[in-house]
């Protein structure tokens, strides 16, 4: 898969910007708040139709516009697919092929994107919030379906919680049939989201170990768990985890009512990682954080390709000034001549390797980029 080419309508800080690209490297040079990340940006929203920078939509949007517009051509294997993401006030709309999508979940997935920036250190030394969003985003790529499940999950969590700050306190709470049937729904939705997450993780953990363990030379076996706050496991069945997480709400219910708000479930579970059987968020160093991140993100590449039976399109946002030149290496080597690879730096002076030496150079400079 290749993003062939991409125009930008009152995107941040572009008004109007219309790129070809190569579907090898593609390196994007300029000093810093030029404006490289948001060429970057844009093709992530293009594909996930939400920034990895901000939750706040109105961003997006040129100051002086009311709408922004991404457009692009996407070659799969069965040929090119235009596909476009308007952005306004209102809300976001996607066309595929000039036809526009009922749900942004149909439009997800058409152009698969795996992003590696500096904060995707923070997968593992970050917060659960992070790694949660992590999860999210990937399964999302693969799995519409699983789209669909979270927003259910996200509305009648919303609507648990309402109801719990309204009534907070209150002890008549704990019998009442309205918080009782958000309560059953609540559990249906929850074991949808944890068991796919719980799959998603068992698929990744088959392509990071032989990743890292390649990265670390041989030295290190790297252990992905998803570790859902009620410690349930893998291995039961819906009904086993329906019937324990229901015995887990009881257990809390008194505390939700004091305090107002839903305390166990997918929204508070997280991953973790260890190298040798120690957890490399408290015990690693930095460099075998970088190399778990990295890992995470190449196994990645080869899931959505597994998965979709098409390679991602590949986002380097001022990440390979922040690997040591093993690293760089082991990253450039892997993806040589099969993934389209877009990067941002400041200058390429300090990577040596012959994939950058022969990729496409744009050149940005005050929000103008010179195309070869």
């Amino acid at each position: 898969m290749n993003i062939e080419r991409l125009q930008l309508t009152n995107y941040r800080n572009y008004e109007s910007l219309t790129l070809d690209f190569s579907d090898k490297i593609n390196v994007f040079i300029g000093e810093n708040a030029q404006g490289k990340t948001n060429v970057m940006e844009s093709i992530y929203v293009l594909a996930m139709a939400k920034s990895h920078r901000t939750a706040n939509d109105k961003e997006l949007i040129r100051w002086d516009a009311d709408y922004g517009k991404i457009e692009g051509v996407v070659n799969k294997r069965y040929g090119g697919v235009p596909i476009e993401l308007t952005i306004s006030k209102k809300g976001k709309k996607g066309k595929i092929n000039h036809l526009e999508q009922t749900k942004l979940s149909n439009y997800i997935g058409q152009m698969n994107v795996v992003m590696f920036a500096p904060e995707d250190l923070n997968i593992v030394k970050g917060s659960p919030q992070i790694r949660r969003r992590f999860i999210d985003m990937e399964i999302g790529q693969i799995s519409p379906v699983y789209l669909h499940d979270l927003l259910t999950f996200q509305k009648i969590l919303k609507q648990r919680n309402h109801l719990l700050k309204k009534n907070m306190g209150k002890q008549s709470l704990a019998s009442d049939v309205m918080f009782e049937i958000y309560t059953e729904q609540y559990v249906q939705a929850a074991i949808q989201i944890i068991r796919k997450r719980f799959q998603f993780i068992e698929l990744l953990q088959d392509w990071a170990e032989p990743i890292h363990f390649g990265i670390s030379r041989g030295l290190e076996k790297l252990v992905i768990k998803y570790r859902p706050v009620t410690g349930m496991d893998a291995s039961w069945t819906a009904e086993e985890m329906a019937d324990y997480l229901t015995k887990k709400l009881e257990e809390v219910k008194q505390r939700e009512i004091e305090r107002g708000v839903t305390l166990i479930g997918p929204h508070r579970d997280d991953l973790q990682f260890f190298v040798n059987d120690y957890d490399v968020q408290v015990y690693g160093s930095q460099g075998q954080q970088r190399t778990t991140a990295l890992s995470l993100k190449l196994a990645e590449i080869e899931l959505i390709k597994q998965e979709t039976k098409e390679t991602p399109i590949l986002l380097l946002d001022d990440v390979l000034s922040e690997l040591d030149d093993y690293r760089q290496s082991h990253l450039l080597n892997t993806i040589q001549g099969e993934v389209q690879t877009f990067v941002t730096t400041t200058s390429v002076e300090g990577i040596h390797h012959d994939t950058i030496q022969h990729a496409k150079l744009f050149r940005v400079t005050q929000g103008t980029i010179e195309q070869p």
